[in-house]
């Protein structure tokens, strides 16, 4: 029988492959968007998917619609870096999504999944994206108390450093790509020596699949998945790799830059939880940097 799912997020990076890869595989997929929203990202799709623009209707509109809607995925999210308000973050990280899980829980919606970030394995919040880690860690606080005690399978799937073609041009992975391909002299870079588990979005999305698709046990209301490779490496490591593969004569200028107050040195999955319901990285992580500059390089011909 063919599952209906609702995604947020549904134009960004995450969100949009994970539409993509629903339709593929027959689900009815429904949206909830802005009016406004940039849709070129699904725009081959659009005319699969049931959209909703939430700031011209209420948020129950699509399940009053629908009637049974089987699953939320929760991939929208405000992370302060295009200069959204405190009140904005608070309000797409915090206050949409508890409202989304409560009218999901009223119309008897079995599952609701949330993306969730590697900043937030700490106690303390992240101090470079603070209001970011505060306003995601305050609702997986309010999904596992909602979760528990009104009964609704609440998944928090925690992403390491997620990366791919197509990604946001103000993240290091594309941001040292475009560079690489612009023949820049000089790249300004920290010391790098901070460790991250890179997982590439396709490994993502096939992870949310699975999730969706795994049959749980009656009282595991709350569950957290870690979703990485398992294996960190060094930022220098990674933009070094990148380097080579590309066979650029960039000068890496390590150091150039200040370190981040508190950064966070050290973040690795770990993947035991996904590996049990059948999950594993695809390709291996060159492979993936590869498929990526590849990607990239033919954007890049498309713009030009």
């Amino acid at each position: 029988m063919k599952k209906t799912v609702l995604v947020t997020g549904a134009t960004g990076f995450i969100g949009s492959q994970l539409v993509k890869h629903l339709i593929d595989r027959n689900y009815k997929v429904i949206i909830l968007k802005r009016s406004f929203s940039d849709t070129k990202r699904i725009e081959n799709c659009l005319s699969k998917i049931t959209a909703y623009d939430i700031d011209r209707c209420s948020i129950e509109k699509p399940f009053q619609d629908i009637r049974k809607i089987d699953a939320v995925v929760h991939t929208a999210t405000a992370t302060g870096r295009r200069k959204e308000s405190l009140i904005e973050i608070f309000e797409a990280n915090t206050a949409f999504p508890l409202k989304l899980l409560k009218v999901a829980k009223n119309f008897q919606t079995k599952t609701f999944i949330n993306t969730d970030t590697y900043v937030n394995k700490s106690t303390i919040p992240y101090p470079e994206l603070g209001s970011y880690s505060l306003s995601k860690k305050h609702f997986q606080q309010w999904g596992e108390q909602i979760a528990l005690t009104h009964q609704i399978e609440f998944i928090n799937v925690r992403l390491e450093y997620v990366f791919g073609e197509g990604d946001y041009r103000n993240k290091l992975i594309p941001y040292a790509i475009e560079q690489f391909l612009s023949n820049s002299p000089k790249l300004k870079l920290t010391s790098g020596e901070q460790r991250r588990d890179f997982i590439h979005v396709e490994d993502v999305v096939l992870a949310y699949y699975l999730l969706l698709q795994k049959e749980s046990e009656p009282s595991q209301y709350y569950q957290e998945y870690e979703v990485g490779t398992g294996q960190a490496i060094s930022l220098r490591q990674l933009i070094e790799n990148l380097k080579n593969l590309m066979q650029v004569q960039t000068e890496l200028n390590f150091g150039a830059l200040p370190q981040r107050p508190g950064e966070i040195m050290f973040s690795q999955a770990d993947t035991k939880a996904m590996e049990a319901i059948g999950w594993y990285p695809v390709k291996s992580l060159k492979e993936r940097l590869i498929q990526t500059i590849e990607g990239e390089q033919k954007l890049k011909k498309q713009i030009e």
